[in-house]
């Protein structure tokens, strides 16, 4: 199968334009694919460079380049030499421009602009971190919102995940073997998701990971049997507390975190780049 390279040219981190081509490449998985980012670039002599090592791969080019000469050479190269190319950022500041009567500033990374915003959302993922698996009891309480979950339901990964919206997550590890700590019961409701995953999946995540530390995968730690217990539990649990339930098994980190922002009423739209 023939590799179709995927260069992703961006004058700040290249976010947005990494996460396009991999919308439009998941609707082909027969395709296989190598996507290299090159970002920051905001030079004509670096940009060059890389377009001429695009040339030589025969790749895709996707750019979010808000310095319209260097998106137009962009474009200019690609047409000259038969590349494609995707424009993320440029028809979209036309059609502003066109509607508001307003022109663009053409001043890279604004979206990252040190403001308030930013110094928050580092706030917040120091605070994840923190709380991370049950660490500190007291976050609990300081959190935004709580994650419960028996073990490998992607507690971690979803409260970073929601602490890059500016959310202050703590998470909690529960089993019929686990004391809660008394702080739960002081906690708002609201603020509280239980995730749950199916027996099958949770047993092949817990083999994986145990392989990877080399151990033997098939202990009660990964057996079905002794999973189903652990879920048993969590959904008594989670009755009991009245907390809003989520199976993640079938869902990506992005869907169960707008699950949970949109049952807090929050703003959704937080983009990257």
């Amino acid at each position: 199968m023939q590799t179709q390279n995927i260069f992703i040219i961006s004058d700040s981190s290249g976010a947005t334009a990494q996460t396009i081509a991999q919308t439009a490449l998941s609707q082909f998985p027969d395709v296989k694919a190598e996507i290299r980012r090159f970002p920051f670039i905001q030079t004509d002599s670096i940009l060059r460079g890389i377009l001429k090592i695009a040339l030589n791969k025969q790749a895709m080019i996707f750019h979010t380049l808000v310095n319209t000469d260097l998106s137009k050479m962009v474009q200019d190269f690609c047409k000259e030499n038969g590349l494609s190319d995707f424009d993320c950022v440029q028809s979209p500041m036309r059609m502003l421009s066109k509607l508001t009567g307003e022109q663009p500033a053409h001043v890279p990374g604004l979206i990252h602009d040190l403001n308030q915003n930013y110094f928050e959302r580092i706030s917040a993922i120091e605070f994840a971190v923190e709380n991370d698996d049950g660490k500190n009891p007291k976050g609990l309480l300081e959190a935004d919102i709580v994650l419960l979950g028996v073990s490998r339901t992607s507690k971690t990964p979803l409260s970073l995940y929601l602490a890059n919206q500016n959310q202050r997550v703590a998470n909690l590890p529960i089993g019929p073997d686990l004391q809660l700590p008394e702080e739960v019961e002081d906690i708002d409701k609201d603020k509280m998701f239980g995730l749950l995953n199916t027996p099958e999946k949770l047993s092949k995540i817990r083999k994986q990971r145990m392989i990877s530390y080399g151990l033997n995968a098939d202990t009660p730690y990964s057996d079905p049997k002794h999973i189903k217990t652990e879920l048993e539990y969590a959904k008594k649990l989670y009755r009991k507390i009245g907390c809003l339930t989520i199976n993640v098994a079938n869902k990506s980190i992005e869907e169960t975190a707008t699950i949970i922002l949109e049952s807090l009423n929050l703003n959704t739209t937080e983009f990257e780049d």
